[in-house]
């Protein structure tokens, strides 16, 4: 697989995962574990946005 395809692939498995965190916080019944998981889906959809758009190249967030 290409580099690009790799990327698509990081990104596509990165947008999934926000989703699920989407789906699991309209899920949960505790405010502040609804409110941690909307947080996580948010900052991981803005990551998935931010390498879509660079196209994966060395953009990795700060541990």
């Amino acid at each position: 697989m290409s580099v690009a395809g790799e990327s698509r692939g990081r990104v596509q498995q990165m947008r999934d995962k926000a989703e699920q965190l989407k789906q699991a916080a309209e899920r949960a019944t505790d405010p502040q574990e609804r409110q941690k998981l909307q947080e996580k889906a948010r900052r991981l959809q803005e990551q998935s946005q931010q390498e879509g758009a660079t196209g994966g190249q060395g953009q990795y967030p700060p541990d």
